[in-house]
């Protein structure tokens, strides 16, 4: 299983990056891809994930109306697209995938019930760094 994050960068406060996750090695269609975001001495955090259906999608409350999470099921890649950064956003931001629950209802446990074993899957991780 490989789940290959890019598209971080430096940004100023107000810009906008878009980040990609391109996965291999698993079914596509049965897994829920989500992004997963840890800054320094903080807290593993959900920021947005989206249903093996594609039709149903969760943000973190700070992210609402700014991101957006949508999935391309022919190039098996996930997007996410990030408008008006602040550096409150500036992490690690890290693409999942995980399949252990219902399909369209798998958004929100991937995002919120991060554990030592869940989500399954997660790539190496991609740097926003965000300065005001």
């Amino acid at each position: 299983v490989q789940l290959q994050a890019s598209g971080g960068g430096l940004v100023q406060a107000g810009g906008s990056l878009r980040l990609s996750c391109a996965a291999s090695g698993f079914t596509w269609d049965y897994y829920a891809i989500g992004w997963i975001r840890q800054a320094p001495g903080k807290e593993r955090e959900g920021v947005s994930c989206i249903s093996s259906t594609g039709g149903n999608t969760y943000y973190v409350d700070s992210v609402k109306d700014r991101f957006t999470i949508s999935r391309d099921n022919a190039k098996k890649t996930v997007y996410l697209q990030m408008n008006d950064l602040k550096p409150e956003d500036t992490a690690v931001y890290y693409c999942v995938a995980d399949s252990r629950f219902p399909p369209g209802e798998e958004h929100i446990p991937l995002c919120t019930r991060i554990s030592g074993s869940y989500p399954a899957y997660w790539g190496q991780g991609t740097q926003v760094t965000v300065s005001s």
